[in-house]
């Protein structure tokens, strides 16, 4: 089978498209024929070296989304119901999405509903299932409650906006371009913050009165974790779900406790397996059939070829795309 293999660590130029076996599905897994996959930071640094994957992922074929046909069953997966051949099915992976095959626990997959393309639905996974992993089954956000978003042209972060909507909650979005603010307001954004110098909390705090927003989604890290602070309200719970702006923060400690406040982190490719199945579940059972009544949609940026990987990467990297990028197969 043909796969974006990454050759040696380094620039989007380090990955190349070979002929690599064709993975075999064991017990409890399913061969899926991938259609699309979706470009994720964790994918640049993975190639970068600085994200390695999990053991049992392949470790130079990069990706964590995806979208596709059920080809084959490992044992005992016919006997459980969990998938059939020829099923329609996306989700998330540990790696080895840029691939034409894909080996993975068929409980971890969820049906795409008719109508859907493969290049929508491989949109769908990781940014779905992290952002509403982070703010409603850990966060616990709320009708009523406000949201503050970072990085709101994201991936997660157009899905984020979505979900606080569907909720019943209000968003804040921060963005460092007006151009990917207006986007997000199309997706349903109430308020939107420009964060050229990387602060926000006075801002937050005027449009929400003074008192301050509930739950924050943090994928910048940083520095922002204390303009967080600075504008949390009562009570108020952070999720730190990535740390692209830096890796160390200053925590005012006295504003922690006055508030009453929560900092947590969260990942998911890093789960053990019983884990990413429950959280898999969700999506299904949670977000799915939103998506299917077209409450909630993917936002694509740009669809390229399996073997314009580095292309996509090095557009990625740029920090101009809003929402995902795909890879078609």
């Amino acid at each position: 089978m043909r796969a974006i293999v990454i050759a040696s660590f380094g620039g989007p130029e380090v990955l190349q498209l070979r002929d690599v076996p064709k993975p075999v599905p064991s017990r409890g897994e399913v061969l899926v024929r991938v259609r699309a996959t979706a470009i994720n930071r964790a994918d640049i640094f993975q190639r970068m070296g600085a994200y390695p994957p999990p053991a049992d992922a392949p470790q130079d074929i990069p990706g964590l989304e995806f979208a596709g046909e059920v080809e084959a069953l490992g044992e005992h997966v016919a006997a459980s119901g969990d998938a059939a051949v020829g099923d329609r099915v996306a989700g998330l992976a540990g790696g080895g999405t840029y691939a034409e095959y894909l080996v993975v626990p068929a409980r971890t997959l969820t049906k795409i509903p008719d109508g859907l393309s493969f290049t929508d639905a491989a949109a769908l996974p990781e940014a779905f299932i992290t952002a509403y992993d982070a703010m409603v089954s850990q966060a616990h956000l709320a009708a009523g409650e406000v949201a503050l978003v970072h990085a709101v042209g994201s991936g997660v972060g157009t899905a984020a906006v979505q979900i606080i909507r569907a909720v019943g909650a209000q968003s804040i979005g921060t963005s460092r371009t007006e151009d990917k603010l207006g986007r997000a307001r199309e997706l349903g954004l109430d308020h939107g913050v420009l964060t050229p110098d990387r602060k926000f909390a006075d801002k937050v705090l005027s449009l929400t009165g003074g008192r301050g927003v509930d739950v924050v989604l943090d994928l910048v890290g940083g520095a922002y974790i204390a303009e967080d602070l600075a504008c949390i309200a009562p009570r108020g719970r952070i999720a730190v779900v990535s740390v692209a702006g830096g890796a160390l923060a200053e925590v005012p400690l006295g504003i922690l406790m006055r508030r009453r406040a929560t900092i947590f982190g969260t990942v998911l490719r890093a789960r053990p397996l019983e884990e990413k199945i429950a959280a898999c579940r969700v999506f299904t059972q949670h977000l799915m059939p939103l998506v299917a009544r077209g409450v909630l949609k993917a936002s694509v940026d740009r669809i390229l070829p399996l073997a314009q990987a580095a292309e996509a990467h090095d557009y990625v990297g740029k920090d101009t795309s809003f929402g995902k990028v795909v890879l078609e197969i």
